[in-house]
């Protein structure tokens, strides 16, 4: 899955949930069901999600969204094979990115 966020240090629930065109309350409760999902909170109480979130997100999202896992099965592959989750989701975001430029240069040629 691509991910269309600008780079900085962190960001609001908000913006990572439009970002993986989900609910916030999605967000919520995925950071309540993985362990790997660690936002900062300010003094507010907002939470406030780091890149490593993101990327932790992204391997959530292609288990669970893409690939069907249920929650416990994604679980389990994360706590299994994390490394190979993760070396999976990066071909994944490879591939995903010359798709885009294929279809921009067949848009162009059109």
């Amino acid at each position: 899955m691509h991910v269309d966020l600008p780079e900085k240090r962190y960001y609001k629930i908000g913006e990572v949930a439009k970002a993986f065109n989900v609910n916030a309350s999605l967000i919520r409760f995925w950071e309540g069901e993985f362990d790997i999902i660690k936002p900062k909170k300010n003094a507010k109480g907002n939470r406030l999600f780091t890149q490593q979130d993101i990327e932790n997100f992204k391997l959530i999202y292609n288990l669970v969204k893409e690939r069907g896992f249920t929650l416990d099965g994604a679980k389990q592959k994360l706590k299994q094979n994390p490394e190979k989750a993760v070396d999976n989701q990066e071909i994944i975001s490879r591939l995903e990115a010359v798709k885009a430029e294929l279809i921009n240069i067949k848009n162009q040629l059109e």
